[in-house]
């Protein structure tokens, strides 16, 4: 029998359009993307993409160049060969260095700037595409990591995409778009531009072969917490996902989304007065967490408190309008049934 959130979760969830860039502004940004490709033992070829953060650096991905026998990037039919290379191969940010490219440089904005449910779209190769491809969501999670903050985002992306960019609405970079969680309803992340900057004042390396694993490829008792939730999230294993983040609540009392991923668990295993608490918790630190407002709406929902969902059908509506108009429907329909 499926949880009560399985249930809730199908009958609150909408799709929700986003705004999306005027499509010459992002075709000039599109110069900015390239793409990498690298030669691999036993004589095949990699792809990623990478993004020009300033006439002589290319950003990418770590994991795109590791252990190939070389690297290059094409852009336009046109293939330029790297100088040097800055690595830090656990955050998997590395910066192939060029005599100055012909490219543009895009604008970077800080990760402690930005804000949940921002509008953000990615621009990168994806399945070996010949031109970079765009996709658009928001942004539903800033993670603090190692000195700074890690970005997911419902904007998609796909293999090739790794070491590409993620946009906020005024073309600054915001994030290199790195990995994703497995199965079909996937967390995609990005890694902040501030490692992009930190890079650029460390010495060159002098090889692309390294033993060293990415953060986010370690075991997963190893990994950030914001990671070791989503299994359990997305595979309903309640009592595992309360353990993790009730410890990760316990680390880090600032983070909301310790508080939201605790209250989803708590509500499939219907312990709903907790998981009220909780989620109210994570709204109070993060007044724009949607995710935490549709949860105390799913609540209300079922203990038909009306006058929770007129509270917080507002403040839904000023971030997400469809679903704010879906409350409402259900404040209507809670006051004819009274």
């Amino acid at each position: 029998m499926k949880s009560i959130v399985a249930f809730l979760n199908l009958t609150m969830t909408v799709l929700t359009a986003h705004a999306q860039p005027d499509m010459v502004d992002t075709l000039e940004l599109g110069h900015s993307i390239v793409m990498v490709t690298t030669d691999l033992p036993g004589g095949s070829n990699g792809r990623g993409s990478g993004v020009v953060v300033s006439p002589e650096y290319v950003a990418t991905n770590c994991h795109v160049i590791a252990n190939s026998n070389g690297a290059n990037i094409a852009k336009f039919r046109d293939g330029y060969q790297p100088t040097g290379l800055k690595a830090n191969w656990r955050r998997d940010l590395c910066l192939l260095k060029f005599t100055p490219l012909p490219f543009k440089p895009v604008a970077m904005r800080e990760s402690k700037t930005l804000q949940y449910e921002e509008e953000v779209f990615t621009l990168s190769f994806p399945a070996g595409s010949p031109v970079p491809q765009t996709s658009y969501g928001t942004i539903k999670g800033i993670y603090a990591y190692d000195g700074s903050r890690i970005v997911r985002s419902s904007a998609t992306f796909a293999m090739g995409s790794s070491g590409g960019a993620l946009f906020d609405q005024n073309f600054n970079l915001i994030g290199l778009t790195t990995f994703k969680s497995p199965g079909h309803h996937a967390f995609f992340y990005s890694l902040p531009v501030e490692w992009i900057k930190e890079l650029m004042d460390s010495p060159d390396v002098v090889s692309l072969k390294t033993q060293e694993v990415p953060f986010w490829a370690l075991p997963i008792a190893e990994r950030p917490y914001f990671m070791q939730v989503v299994i359990p999230y997305q595979n309903e294993e309640w009592a595992t996902l309360k353990t993790i983040a009730s410890e990760w609540s316990s680390k880090e009392p600032e983070s909301a989304d310790a508080w939201y991923f605790l209250g989803l668990a708590e509500e499939g295993l219907l312990q709903l007065p907790q998981a009220e608490k909780d989620f109210k918790r994570a709204y109070t630190i993060n007044p724009r967490d949607l995710d935490a407002m549709l949860a105390l709406s799913r609540i209300a929902l079922v203990q038909n408190n009306l006058s929770a969902l007129e509270s917080l059908q507002p403040a839904v509506s000023a971030l997400d309008k469809t679903q704010g108009d879906l409350i409402a429907q259900q404040i209507t329909k809670l006051k004819q049934s009274n």
